[in-house]
């Protein structure tokens, strides 16, 4: 969403289903980063089921995340 005074922006986390439906939606501060976030945005989700599979960018590759999901 662009620079504020008080830092770098927003981010806006999604995940959707492979028909590319929303499952969750959240905004952030631009300031942490998204692995840190992934967790955040699946409790927020608009169903009840997790989803079985996850992909996505370089920014998610991280060991300990693949252990807490």
């Amino acid at each position: 969403m662009g620079k504020t005074k008080r830092g770098k922006g927003t981010k806006i986390m999604g995940i959707a289903d492979s028909h590319g439906l929303p499952l969750a939606l959240r905004t952030e501060s631009a300031a942490p980063a998204e692995v840190k976030l992934v967790e955040p945005t699946l409790q927020d989700r608009f169903v009840a089921e997790l989803p079985e599979r996850l992909i996505g960018d370089k920014a998610y590759d991280s060991d300990q995340l693949d252990e807490r999901l």
